[in-house]
């Protein structure tokens, strides 16, 4: 996004026609560079979200749920990041989890929730509205990599229902953990899941509650299609995240 006043958009403007290469993360974003500033496609290289992926070996499951508090068996879906619901999509995902339970209300299926912001009010408000059972919420900034780790072995599902992203890393600790996804087309999605289902991801419209669930619905009726898809998502990430932090 081109921001400030019109002498640093031509600084800009000359420095990034100027310059011999350019990293750029998203793919949106390495579109709009080439079409404003007439940036040669071969001057842009497209580098996946970095991540040491040694550092996501799998956990011991029942002792990552003894930690979070959720039952050794259950079907569990998890998300972590900040609490901002306008860019996040937490009452995206809080309505489509009210939807799944309605629809699946004999399954051992919860919700797991790391994670605060500014609209932590907001999201207590959401689940005392909505009502959806099965619900555990941590409450707190985890930025503790091995936390994060354990928390995501401790899940079956990834859901990330977020309208607004950059390039998003939370969707690629997941794929690291081998858990299939579930993703909002934000900004920085489309490059992450270009190939879909092959890249281990479930891909729906932003701000779509009902779609988001019907998602969710599938790979919670369907243990080995969401297996899959976390394999796949293990590969991609394995393949892709070729720096290191």
């Amino acid at each position: 996004m081109d921001i400030g006043g019109p002498l640093e958009r031509r600084i800009r403007h000359r420095a990034l026609r100027g310059s011999s290469t350019l990293v750029v993360g998203p793919a949106a974003e390495a579109r709009r560079v080439r079409e404003v500033h007439g940036v040669s496609p071969s001057r842009i290289a497209a580098v996946f979200n970095p991540l040491d992926v040694a550092r996501w070996a799998p956990v011991d499951r029942a002792a990552a749920r003894a930690e979070v508090g959720l039952p050794p068996h259950a079907r569990v879906v998890a998300w972590h990041d900040r609490v901002e619901v306008g860019s996040k999509g937490v009452d995206v995902l809080v309505e489509a989890w009210r939807r799944l339970r309605a629809a699946r209300p004999e399954l051992d299926t919860w919700l797991a929730l790391t994670g605060t912001g500014p609209d932590a009010p907001e999201l207590r408000r959401l689940l005392v509205d909505a009502s959806p059972d099965r619900v555990r919420w941590t409450e707190r900034y985890v930025l503790d990599r091995g936390a994060i780790r354990r928390f995501l072995g401790a899940a079956d599902i990834y859901a990330f229902p977020s309208r607004r992203e950059g390039f998003p890393v939370a969707p690629v600790e997941a794929m690291a953990s081998s858990l299939p996804v579930v993703a909002a087309a934000a900004p920085g999605v489309a490059h992450i899941f270009a190939g879909g289902t092959a890249d281990g991801g479930l891909v729906v419209p932003t701000g779509d509650a009902p779609a988001f669930a019907d998602a969710l619905i599938t790979l919670v009726d369907d243990d080995e299609q969401a297996r899959q898809l976390g394999r796949r998502g293990g590969r991609g990430s394995r393949t892709r995240s070729r720096w290191r932090l």
